[in-house]
């Protein structure tokens, strides 16, 4: 533990603090739109096996796909929009939990979908290949 200011901050043995935790998760990223959904009861998939970020800690790239799963309600999403908005995070450092919470986040959003999935698989580094998977509702 460091002190800073009157605050404690924690920092682990491997030296992650609570700003590697928090990054990414606020930076602006562009607007994922929508159409209008003519049907209902079906569900979509969207597979973009081409995701990469930043690591917060290390500003190694990190490299995985996102799978989307969802059931649209009154939107679906566009998907030039959601091509842009996913590449977006080739610039940001936000650690895969994270990631794969804020884009259903903004997913969510961005079409209220009736539910949805996003699962991120993201390529083995150091002999440890994460699966990270986040659910609405």
């Amino acid at each position: 533990m460091r002190r800073k200011g009157k605050k404690i901050q924690r920092i682990t043995r491997l030296g992650y603090n609570e700003r590697h935790a928090k990054s990414g998760i606020t930076d602006p990223l562009p607007v994922i739109e929508t159409f209008p959904n003519q049907y209902k009861g079906y569900e979509i998939t969207i597979e973009i096996p081409e995701y990469t970020a930043i690591c917060p800690k290390t500003g190694l790239a990190d490299f995985g796909t996102i799978t989307l799963h969802y059931m649209p309600d009154k939107q679906c999403l566009e998907l030039k929009s959601l091509k842009i908005y996913i590449h977006a995070y080739r610039n940001v450092g936000i650690f895969y939990e994270n990631s794969v919470n804020r884009i259903l986040q903004d997913i969510v959003k961005a079409c209220r979908p009736v539910w949805a999935k996003v699962t991120g698989t993201f390529a083995a580094r150091g002999g440890l290949r994460s699966v990270i998977e986040a659910r609405f509702p």
